[in-house]
């Protein structure tokens, strides 16, 4: 092995190391995000559906009052084809 030729090396490493340090200082670029149209549309929603309320009270209040009068009534088919559907949904 020639030092001459690993000390040739080390000096155009340096050279070309300094002038990349140069062109990079005299170029700042800055950072962009473009959020898609979709992923905007997506951010909407999220936000509407998370200040929507989780109970919906018109309906608590219409279905108390159904119950207070004695004229709400549950057909136990419905209730039993609900209750499998959300077994189901879970397994």
């Amino acid at each position: 092995m020639r030092i001459e030729a690993y000390n040739q090396v080390t000096q155009i490493y340096n050279t070309s190391r300094a002038a990349m340090s140069k062109n990079a200082d005299s170029v700042k670029k800055r950072d962009e995000v473009q959020i898609s149209r979709t992923g905007h549309d997506y951010q909407v929603a999220k936000q509407a559906v998370s200040e929507a309320p989780d109970i919906r009270e018109d309906r608590v209040i219409q279905v108390r009052k159904r119950m207070a009068s004695g004229n709400y009534k549950v057909d136990n088919g419905d209730f039993a084809a609900k209750l499998l559907e959300k077994y189901q949904a879970y397994c």
